[in-house]
């Protein structure tokens, strides 16, 4: 049993690639998202047991929520429900070419920014699960949803589970404490969750941001990555957190909104290892290349559960394996509008194999 931890909200997006200024007032796309509860649903669609903590506001639009969860066969039981409190919301713009896609968060006063550590029953969530998962965006969003996510990771070392983390630095969120900037404050609350933590999992810009550690020759805004110093960042992250026996990180080279690169590095700390994906037929690092981009939000937590269900499954065990199923299932997650990645495993093995035509199948 798979166990993630976060906020879940709703999200409102135009469709295909409109703005907000051309379809308001009129129709938009509603669905629901989060970075944890993406990572579920991910691991759900492929069989993998899993249950997911939050808290909600107790109405009908988080039933409705649930309901989709639900759906998916992940385990709601231990969601909190809460008269205060509301549901998180964010507004997305899809981007193209060389438009960026936009985000807008209205999230305060949600449900799990108000909720304190006390009102989750952790332990029982916990009890005959192997595996915990958390994100940087939750302890973002206030002091009592830190306090928590703080609290469940350190319950799940005591319970003898594994836990994983994804940076996933958010600059717009990191708001709550005065007189620290957001890269502050997230160094201070990150360097307190990451001495939990077996498997750390960032972007290429994440540990620079957290954690002060930098890649040389890249840089992001020009979309171009070293991804050899990528080895070096792992080393720094396991020489400040030895409890950390993997870092993986997803490499995105941004050609332009609706072209991408796309690749990932593993570093298993214990065999001072690193591995890449995809490679080439001369068994050398090559991305893929992503040129028509449906959706790319959401791909980091497909390459998460990608990971997760690579490291735990029979048939993808060794990091490398597990490495390049992660980064397949992140690469077709980019084809999928919203955050959930619904793809099969039978797609992501295929193009593991190398069949990435997009042919008809009959």
């Amino acid at each position: 049993m798979f166990v993630a931890f976060g906020e879940i909200m709703l999200r409102i997006a135009p469709e295909g690639h409109w703005r907000f200024r051309q379809c308001l007032p009129g129709k938009a796309e509603l669905s629901f998202a989060g970075a944890e509860a993406n990572v579920c649903a991910a691991l759900a669609l492929w069989g993998a047991p899993c249950r997911y903590l939050t808290a909600l506001p107790n109405n009908p639009i988080a039933e409705s929520l649930l309901g989709v969860l639900r759906g998916l066969a992940i385990d709601t039981q231990y969601v909190v429900k809460r008269d205060a409190g509301r549901l998180g919301i964010y507004f997305v713009e899809t981007g193209a070419n060389q438009r960026s896609s936009t985000v807008i968060y209205d999230r305060e006063h949600s449900a799990i920014s108000l909720a304190l550590p006390s009102e989750y029953n952790f332990a029982a969530a916990l009890d005959g699960s192997k595996w915990a998962h958390v994100s940087g965006i939750t302890p973002a969003l206030s002091e009592n949803a830190f306090a928590s996510t703080l609290e469940l990771v350190r319950l799940a070392k005591q319970h003898g589970l594994g836990v994983s983390c994804d940076l996933n630095f958010r600059h717009k969120l990191w708001r709550w404490k005065p007189g620290f900037s957001a890269k502050q404050l997230a160094h201070e609350c990150m360097t307190q969750i990451l001495p939990h933590v077996d498997l750390l999992i960032a972007n290429e810009e994440d540990a620079g941001d957290v954690l002060g550690i930098h890649a040389e020759g890249t840089s992001i805004e020009q979309g171009r990555i070293n991804p050899a110093a990528y080895e070096q960042v792992a080393r720094a992250a396991v020489q400040q957190f030895p409890n950390i026996a993997r870092v993986a990180v997803t490499l995105r080279e941004s050609v332009s909104a609706s072209h991408n690169n796309w690749s990932a590095m593993l570093f298993d700390a214990p065999t001072d290892q690193a591995y890449f994906a995809p490679l080439d037929a001369e068994g050398q690092h090559r991305p893929y290349e992503i040129r028509d981009i449906v959706d790319r939000v959401g791909a980091g937590d497909a390459f998460a559960a990608g990971l997760l269900y690579g490291l735990h499954s029979a048939d993808h065990a060794s990091p490398e394996k597990a490495l390049q199923f992660a980064v397949a299932a992140s690469c077709l997650k980019h084809s999928i509008k919203s955050d959930f990645n619904y793809v099969t495993k039978e797609e992501v093995a295929a193009l593991v194999s190398g069949i990435a035509s997009g042919r008809v199948r009959r």
